[in-house]
């Protein structure tokens, strides 16, 4: 492909993202203008897993697409690139800026829903996202919205620990124990709704860099980010829904889509304007306990390594008997949102996080 590097956009711990002017021959199906993330061909591990991710999710208008990836050889350094669909109004938090500091809750419904139907199709394919924040939400030319920045997305049964995603998004399971999957996404998205509603972080004085303190709270308190009192009843229904702190009673963005704060006839607009639908059909929002489904998730038979006088164990024993005695290690923890720099204002802005 020829392409060349046009400004700046962003730069994360691990690439810099950039504007791509691709010269393109006749038929070619490419836009003529692409975000390429770049990084150095030897730390290139965190991109590539970002295509293999995107590649397999391709085909949902509420992600960003992945076009294609190269590698440039110089006498300077061998780098490689992924070219991706250009973001022209930046993030939902650059958006979220730009309008005032909030946004009115007809807004805040309908971006929730777009966000919703992505990851209600990033979970279907059996996929976490793991850093679901305003930052990674891109706005594009007529409103419509996409999650971006797949570099930490991991499958859902992948048991692998290990520090990922955002402090201030960051739930109970995941800054407890480690465990990062499908729920932990439906309480960032929680967070994310929280800060659309009020313009404020979820949790208050969050840049202090106390990010072991934060972390803690969130863990090892009774505490969830505080509701707005101003939210309609639906959109606390729905906060209340989201901030389950047993994952388990977490509900699924399945169920939440089914909701009346996303589903009612005011929210329904597709505002990604393409046509396309979950593949699993959304009923009416559930009455009761008893109309709410399980949460998917594998049997205990088919997992491996599960010892089987542990397979009469509740939910909550289980995870007590597989959370590590050991505190987490917090020393590594990078400050809330200190890798990144914004380099124009309104524009594409996309984190690498390790």
């Amino acid at each position: 492909m020829d392409w060349s590097r046009g400004e700046v956009l962003g730069r994360g711990s691990f690439a810099t993202v950039s504007l791509a002017h691709v010269r393109r021959p006749s038929g070619d199906p490419l836009p003529p203008l692409m975000a390429v993330k770049s990084t150095p061909l030897s730390a290139s591990a965190v991109l590539r897993h970002e295509e293999a991710v995107l590649s397999r999710l391709d085909g949902c208008p509420y992600l960003i697409r992945c076009f294609c990836s190269d590698v440039v050889y110089s006498c300077a350094e061998e780098s490689y690139n992924i070219f991706l669909e250009y973001a022209g109004g930046g993030s939902l938090r650059d958006l979220l800026l730009r309008s005032g500091g909030r946004f009115p809750e007809p807004a805040v419904r309908r971006y929730t829903r777009a966000i919703l139907l992505g990851l209600h199709y990033v979970h279907e394919c059996g996929y976490a996202h793991c850093d679901v924040k305003l930052q990674n939400v891109l706005v594009f030319d007529g409103g419509a919205v996409k999650i971006s920045d797949f570099g930490l997305a991991k499958k859902a049964d992948d048991r692998a620990k290990g520090f990922r995603g955002t402090p201030l998004y960051m739930s109970p399971e995941a800054a407890a124990r480690d465990e990062h999957g499908a729920p932990g996404d439906i309480w960032a998205l929680g967070c994310a709704v929280v800060e659309m509603a009020t313009g404020r972080p979820p949790w208050p004085n969050p840049t202090d860099g106390d990010a072991w303190g934060l972390l803690f709270k969130i863990a090892f308190s009774d505490a969830s980010p505080e509701i707005p009192a101003d939210l309609s009843e639906q959109g606390k229904d729905f906060l209340r829904l989201c901030f389950a702190k047993d994952p388990a009673e977490r509900w699924t963005a399945e169920m939440l889509l089914r909701h009346p704060f996303v589903a009612s006839t005011d929210a329904v607009e597709d505002i990604a304007g393409a046509p396309w639908q979950c593949t699993t059909p959304l009923g009416g929002s559930p009455t009761n306990v008893l109309e709410i489904p399980s949460y998917a998730s594998s049997s205990p038979m088919e997992e491996e390594n599960i010892p089987a006088d542990s397979y009469g164990l509740f939910p909550t024993d289980r995870i007590l008997e597989l959370a590590s005695p050991a505190p987490p290690n917090w020393a590594s923890s990078p400050c809330i949102d200190s890798d990144w720099m914004e380099v124009r204002a309104g524009v594409l802005i996309q984190s690498i996080s390790p």
